[in-house]
């Protein structure tokens, strides 16, 4: 399951409620490690072979991988065994090769070790899919980062018997990582660039297309470490999955269905005073418009480019997304069609008398209007009664959807766009986190003017609303920001962890969609906001903040294991 289905970002049809991170990924980790580790040991053995450039730039790759390892089994596990050399047996005893887990504290600062190396040592420039110094340094500024946010907020203690602490580390270190992860951010400074090629101020048109086309551009001045694809050698099937159900061709689509909490952090449409989206006047009857995309009209380009809204433009055709068709009264306003906050499917209602509906796609209800005309009661693309392959949600992900796709080639194992792995807005994003929580420690006023104005050149390509001041900048504008720029790429799940706030987004939580109908007598559309029609609910466990360690692992290797397990 997608990490974004977890984190509250999107929902599946897959996806029945909470769930843990659960990869089970310690022992791939240090099968690599041991790699790493034989490779450092042994190279120096085959220096007559090779020149020294290049083999400092393997050195340099090996630490930036054992880094990268290191950080996947610390943000999952805390203290974990630290083994930087090649264990041998039968060379080596039994009771040799039981490494104790190390403190967390002693993890993170080998992964700044290990970084640190790996800067020295690499190129600034490399291959596209391989490390350089630069990737090291965001490397360092991501998970540094993480480190300043456990000592800051975790409350989840373990210690060993001689006092290390194995989850958590001292509070008095935040600072010390917040300055280390803002350092090694204003390392790329020069370096690398917003992606701006196709940007241009006021035209939210042209920022829409310029978001959506950093996602295909290797070369682009943002990224700065991305995993490539060429069919047929090396594919992924991201298209074929997350496609609108309009579009699909091999068996799969709408996977990921954004919530409308994701939705609700945009700008550019109306919201009440909490940020809840507006869909109903002063007397409680929908606001009706002309057209589907009328809503979402003003909306933050960046919005649009992330996620695909009813009614909006892929592959030249207008995305069909809605619920039913509502043949009741127009006149003196259309009232609720289900109580605020309540569950039920709209055809387990009253309402069910004045809504048309559909099925599934292929059980589609087509209707005729009171104009003549026809009409798919759920448009080709849902959200349909029980058609799992359609959005569930009231929309469906745009972020690295590839629009030149051939019809045809949507199925799977055959998509190809490269995944980015860094790219400079997460660095200026890690730069203004790590400033802002500088600034609130007392460590000067000129991280927060700093964190400022990251922010804005973020909000800027992004076609946002500017902020005017630093005194605007809380913490939760800069997480806000983050969340708004980084969805669907793999973060929001760690970010939700290291702030230690997923417990509390998730406490017993039903994420909302938003439903559209067509109001026949009127010729308008209208929106529901309602919760999940699944009532799928999320209620994130505090042991998860710390996963559990293989019961193997600890059989055989005598380790402590995490609360909770």
């Amino acid at each position: 399951t997608p990490m974004c289905v977890v984190d509250g970002e999107a929902i599946n049809r897959d996806q029945g409620g909470a769930q843990s991170e659960n990869t089970k990924y310690w022992n791939d980790a240090y099968k690599q490690i041991r790699d790493i580790n034989y490779f450092l040991e042994t190279l120096p053995d085959y220096a007559a072979n090779f020149q020294e450039s290049e083999m400092q730039i393997w050195q340099g790759e090996m630490y930036f991988n054992r880094a990268f390892t290191y950080f996947a089994l610390a943000k999952r596990y805390g203290g974990v065994p630290i083994v930087n050399q090649v264990l041998n047996y039968p060379e080596q005893s039994i009771d040799e090769l039981k490494v104790p887990r190390a403190s967390e504290d002693a993890v993170w600062e080998q992964i700044k070790a290990d970084c640190n190396e790996a800067y020295n040592l690499l190129p600034e420039t490399n291959d596209l899919s391989r490390a350089t110094k630069y990737a090291a340094a965001a490397l360092k500024s991501r998970a540094m980062l993480y480190a300043g946010s456990i000592a800051k907020y975790n409350q989840t203690t373990l210690s060993d018997n001689n006092g290390n602490q194995l989850c958590g580390i001292p509070a008095e270190k935040a600072t010390e990582y917040f300055q280390e992860a803002y350092d090694a951010a204003k390392l790329l400074e020069g370096h690398f660039s917003l992606y701006m090629n196709d940007w241009k101020a006021d035209d939210k048109e042209a920022q829409y297309q310029n978001f959506v086309n950093m996602f295909f551009n290797d070369n682009s001045s943002e990224n700065i470490l991305i995993r490539q694809y060429e069919y047929p050698n090396s594919v992924h099937g991201y298209d074929c999955y997350a496609i609108p159900r309009q579009f699909m061709v091999g068996g799969y689509s709408s996977y990921i269905c954004p919530t409308l909490e994701f939705v609700e952090m945009f700008e550019g449409f109306p919201k009440d005073e909490d940020g809840h989206i507006v869909t109903k006047d002063e007397n409680g009857h929908y606001v009706l418009y002309d057209n589907l995309t009328d809503l979402f009209a003003n909306a933050e380009p960046r919005l649009r480019a992330t996620v695909i809204l009813p009614g909006d433009d892929f592959k030249g055709e207008a995305v069909e997304m809605w619920r039913g068709i509502y043949t009741g009264p127009v006149d003196g306003g259309i009232p609720s069609l289900i109580p605020d906050g309540t569950l039920p499917k709209y055809e387990a209602t009253d309402a069910a008398s004045v809504l048309v509906t559909s099925q599934s796609a292929s059980n589609q209800t087509v209707y005729t209007l009171s104009n003549g005309q026809t009409m798919n009661a759920a448009g080709r693309s849902g959200r349909f009664q029980n058609d799992a392959a359609a959005t569930i949600s009231g929309f469906s992900v745009r972020k690295y959807l590839n629009p030149d796709m051939p019809a045809a080639e949507v199925v799977e194992n055959r998509s190809e766009q490269s995944w980015i792995e860094f790219r400079y807005g997460e660095i200026l994003l890690n730069r203004a986190e790590a400033a802002l929580e500088l600034a609130e420690a007392g460590q000067g006023a000129n991280y927060k003017e700093d964190a400022f104005n990251c922010i804005n050149d973020i909000r800027e390509r992004a076609g946002a609303t500017l902020l005017t001041s630093s005194a605007e900048l809380t913490m939760d504008t800069v997480r806000i920001e983050r969340r708004k720029e980084l969805g669907f790429e793999n973060k929001t799940w760690w970010d939700l962890k290291r702030w230690r706030i997923l417990d509390r987004e998730q406490n017993n939580t039903m994420y909302r969609v938003l439903m559209p109908f067509y109001a026949d007598q009127a010729g308008k559309w209208f929106f529901d906001a309602r919760y999940d029609e699944e009532n799928r609910r999320y209620t994130f466990d505090t042991r998860w903040y710390y996963v559990e360690i293989p019961t193997d692992v600890i059989n055989s290797d005598d380790l402590i294991q995490n609360p909770g397990y």
